[in-house]
């Protein structure tokens, strides 16, 4: 994860060019993600990858720190989350003959498992419904008080959906950032229908009415 945000960093913050009458060895260091800092960090992670290590939990704090002090923070882990949903496919001819109960399930299970595999840890469990993901206490808002980290569940939840499902958009519902009990992330169509107190059935693109 902090290889993969680092990475992120500098792809934001590298120009697309390079002006001829620019100074580069004044303009770049100014750029967070290209900075002799950033760069030493990158070479550290990788070699930490290629042992299996782990990062601490403070490390992951001191990160998510750093990040949220830009003004892009939000599309930083966004971008963050959809590369460490990892790289499996499934086809579109093979997801759209899964019924959609089993389109879920798969997808419950990829995120789950992503999760642990990040983070050592379960991050929280599924509620009731399709794709209804909840957890307490995260180690982002910990460190984020602002709930822009979250964005980087939103980013790895979104990609494994549509990998799996397809046409579901994800939306961060609650966070602790703003005072509720719990984060959560969901579909919007089941957002939607909840806040209807007669429909009980999931619907996955509600009519506008």
């Amino acid at each position: 994860m902090a290889l993969t945000l680092l990475d992120v960093l500098r792809r934001q913050d590298r120009p697309a060019e390079v002006l001829e009458s620019e100074n580069t060895t004044v303009t770049l260091p100014r750029r967070l993600g290209l900075s002799d800092a950033v760069d030493a960090q990158i070479r550290r992670y990788r070699e930490e990858a290629r042992r299996g290590g782990r990062i601490s939990d403070d490390e992951v704090k001191d990160l998510v720190r750093l990040v949220i002090r830009r003004p892009d923070s939000e599309e930083v882990f966004f971008r963050a989350g959809r590369l460490l949903a990892g790289e499996e496919t499934a086809q579109a001819g093979w997801r759209k003959a899964l019924p959609t109960g089993v389109a879920y399930a798969l997808a419950r299970r990829a995120a789950g498992r992503r999760l642990r595999r990040l983070f050592g840890r379960r991050l929280g469990g599924f509620a009731p419904g399709p794709f209804t993901m909840e957890g307490r206490a995260l180690v982002f808002i910990q460190s984020d008080p602002g709930g822009d980290a979250c964005h980087l569940v939103s980013g790895l939840c979104q990609s494994i959906l549509d990998r799996y499902v397809g046409g579901a958009q994800v939306v961060h519902s609650l966070c602790e950032s703003r005072k509720d009990p719990l984060c959560r992330w969901t579909v919007l169509g089941e957002e939607k229908v909840r806040e209807s107190e007669h429909v009980r059935e999931f619907m996955l693109n509600p009519e506008p009415s």
